[in-house]
């Protein structure tokens, strides 16, 4: 079950880099909601604008193959939002829009995960952190379902699939850092009322907490979506470039033919015209 989790007996090695991107990230969320809870439409696309910035600045460090993760992370999850959202009503922001900050905000979020995932601590102490989260979480979803909180049948099942994605997913430190900043977010979202979820889940008609305990979940299925397209993406774009570099080729190629076999002729073309011009105009 664990098979999957860093060896406790590795070398561990701490970059001050994945901290920066997680301490970062945490805080421009807080800072970030906070904001929008009070801002009108203006103010939350220039919040978007912010959200870009950062995001493309903290890829600048990072390799090719992260960037296209965070890419496809940042396409499915506004698809996803939009769906979600816009369209089903599961959960519901101020404005009733998916706000400008968001698809930057799940590349930030995204980067972060990966970068707790691979940090020294999480390296260290993988067991510890895990057994933390799956109490402190599968206690939320107790009280959820129990009537001690808020019902939330929702994030009951939600919490079991989290599990599955730790579990027996490949990445199992993504999906456990991203519990951490998910739940922040989430947390501190809905509790300014930048957004709140529908009390009866649209698909299931199951009541959910706001936010479902295991609301994680649907944060990891973005994580999964990201760190399993990457490579046949990355390998595509690849093949593609290396298609369009040889038809550029050839066709340079065909142009010089062309210019080699018929320059020479339309200058002898034109000497004669020319010359013929000369004639006309002595004579």
């Amino acid at each position: 079950m664990l098979r999957y989790f860093p060896d406790p007996n590795a070398p561990i090695v701490h970059h001050k880099r994945d901290y920066f991107i997680a301490g970062f990230t945490f805080f421009c969320v807080a800072v970030c909601l906070l904001t929008d809870a009070h801002s009108d439409l203006a103010q939350q696309n220039g919040l978007g604008v912010c959200g870009w910035i950062f995001l493309i600045g903290l890829l600048l460090g990072e390799c090719r193959h992260v960037r296209m993760q965070v890419l496809i992370a940042v396409a499915f999850a506004t698809i996803g939002e939009h769906f979600a959202s816009v369209y089903m009503q599961g959960y519901i922001y101020r404005f009733g829009n998916v706000p400008a900050y968001v698809p930057p905000g799940h590349g930030m979020v995204y980067l972060t995960a990966v970068a707790l995932a691979r940090s020294g601590l999480f390296q260290a102490y993988s067991r510890i952190i895990a057994t933390l989260v799956v109490i402190v979480c599968g206690l939320w979803s107790i009280a959820g379902i129990s009537g001690i909180s808020q019902s939330d049948s929702v994030g009951a099942l939600l919490f079991c699939v989290f599990l599955g994605y730790l579990f027996k997913g490949r990445s199992p430190m993504v999906y456990l850092a991203a519990f951490f900043i998910t739940t922040w977010l989430e947390l501190i979202g809905t509790a300014v009322g930048t957004w709140h979820w529908a009390t009866i889940d649209p698909v299931l008609s199951l009541p959910q907490g706001n936010p479902p305990s295991g609301v994680a979940a649907w944060y990891c299925l973005v994580d999964a979506v990201a760190m399993n397209f990457a490579d046949p993406v990355l390998h595509f774009l690849t093949q593609l470039w290396k298609i369009c570099r040889q038809f550029l080729i050839q066709l340079i190629n065909s142009i010089q033919i062309y210019y080699d076999k018929f320059f020479p002729l339309i200058q002898r073309q034109m000497s004669l015209i020319l010359l013929r011009q000369d004639i006309s105009d002595e004579s």
